[in-house]
Parts: structure tokens; C-alpha cells; sequence
């Protein structure tokens, strides 16, 4: 279950009326994600389905004792995992019957997310191509942020294939 605070007014996603409006939206900053808590279920979830389960990451006894962090924290990937749907509580594009996500460039993980903490994402649109059929991809470039923390956890530019 993704935890994910209500929707604040203050907040607002961006809605894009269609697909082939995107272009009009290219250096556009948007308003940040919703908070978003990275809990130890989460990461254990996560170490499950890919099979990573160091003790970094899965045991908070011996986190506490032998980590640099004094915890347990996020795997980089699974930081990164959240940035799709982080980036739809950003923006709305609609008209779209399907959305990939063929990839992210230009990725840096910078700081950890401890257990327990919370992130979101701040985004803006870099460019758009125009597809056969009505379709665009998209490249945004994104920051993930970690509350209370300067440096962004990870950053990078998200690819995003709209179909109609």
C-alpha cells in the first residue's frame, strides 16, 4: 500500500488538456508531489520482488549498529521506482489511453532515504517529440527530494511515451 498525504489546495497538479498540448508546456516548473513515506515494509517489499535483501537495507538491528546511517535505508532503485507515479500526482496529461516509461537518463542517486522518511517529486517538462498516431514522449526532468534535506535523493530525466 502506497501512503501518500492528501492532495494539498496549495498543490496543485497540472492538468494538460491533451496530448498534443504538451509542446506549450516545456520549461514548465510544476508544483511538487505529495509527501510520499518510505517505511521499512516498503523496502522490505521491495528487497523481496528483486531479491535484494541486504542487511542494509532489511535489518534495522544490526542498521542501527554498523550503518554510516544509523538505519536501515531505501534501495537507490526503489527511490527511483516511485518517480512515475510521483510524477502523475505532478502532472495530468489527458486523452491518454496508455503511458510508458521507456527509461531515465543522466541518473545520480545523491543521498540516502532513511526508513520512515518521506519524499516526493519536483519536476519540470524538458522537451516533447511528436509520435505517429497522435502520441508524444516526453522527457522530464526530475529531482526527488527527501523532507528536511538539502541535497535530493536522486535526480535524473524521466522519459514518458503518451499514447492516445
Amino acid at each position: 500500500m502506497l501512503c501518500v498525504a492528501p492532495r494539498s489546495p496549495t498543490l496543485p497538479r497540472t492538468v494538460i488538456p491533451e496530448i498534443s498540448a504538451l509542446k506549450r508546456f516545456v520549461g514548465h516548473e510544476f508544483d511538487p508531489s505529495p509527501w510520499v513515506v518510505v517505511d521499512q515494509a516498503r523496502i522490505d517489499a521491495f528487497a523481496r520482488a528483486t531479491g535484494d535483501e541486504q542487511w542494509i537495507h532489511c535489518d534495522p538491528e544490526r542498521a542501527k549498529r554498523e550503518s554510516p546511517f544509523g538505519t536501515t535505508i531505501a534501495h537507490g532503485n526503489l527511490t527511483l521506482s516511485l518517480a512515475p507515479f510521483l510524477l502523475t500526482e505532478c502532472v495530468e496529461v489527458r486523452g491518454v489511453r496508455l503511458m510508458v516509461n521507456p527509461g531515465i537518463e543522466h541518473v545520480r542517486l545523491r543521498a540516502p532515504v532513511r526508513v520512515d522518511t518521506r519524499v516526493r517529486l519536483r519536476g519540470s517538462l524538458m522537451s516533447v517529440r511528436e509520435l505517429k498516431g497522435g502520441g508524444a514522449r516526453a522527457t522530464y526532468r526530475c529531482a526527488i527530494e527527501v523532507e528536511g534535506e538539502t541535497r535530493p535523493a536522486a535526480f535524473g530525466d524521466f522519459h514518458v511515451v503518451y499514447y492516445p
